[in-house]
């Protein structure tokens, strides 16, 4: 697939990929301006492009973006991150058990969700013992 992406997806793909943490397209932009970035929108489409193919989540919570760090399917919808408060790390985790699992509750209950995200905020095992 990446040899499929552009050149600016390509360079948000790696800046998010060498990041510690979660970046905000704003953040992306000011740190790819010396390789050509102007506009936020070329920041928008490389992202929405990155999402598509599965290589990028969006987390909600934090209007931010990070890789995906998985080799996991992304054809479920299922991924949950677990997002540390102090240093700002964030595991992400995919499980088809617990994607049926969800699938299955959300079909008893008759909702009908356009996605699923969880994001779980707390402590990462570091900063709690530390």
């Amino acid at each position: 697939m990446r040899a499929e992406l552009t050149r600016n997806q390509q360079l948000v793909l790696e800046r998010l990929e060498k990041s510690q943490g979660p970046l905000s397209a704003y953040a992306l932009l000011d740190e790819l301006r010396e390789q050509g970035f102007r506009a936020p929108l070329q920041v928008y489409r490389a992202l929405d492009r990155l999402m598509k193919a599965g290589l990028v989540h969006r987390l909600e919570s934090l209007n931010s973006f990070v890789a995906c760090t998985d080799s996991h399917s992304h054809e479920d919808g299922m991924t949950a991150f677990a997002i540390c408060e102090n240093c700002g790390n964030v595991a992400e985790f995919a499980d088809p058990v617990v994607g049926e699992r969800l699938e299955s509750w959300i079909g008893e209950s008759g909702f009908k969700p356009a996605k699923a995200v969880i994001e779980f905020r707390g402590l990462c095992r570091d900063c709690a013992a530390g």
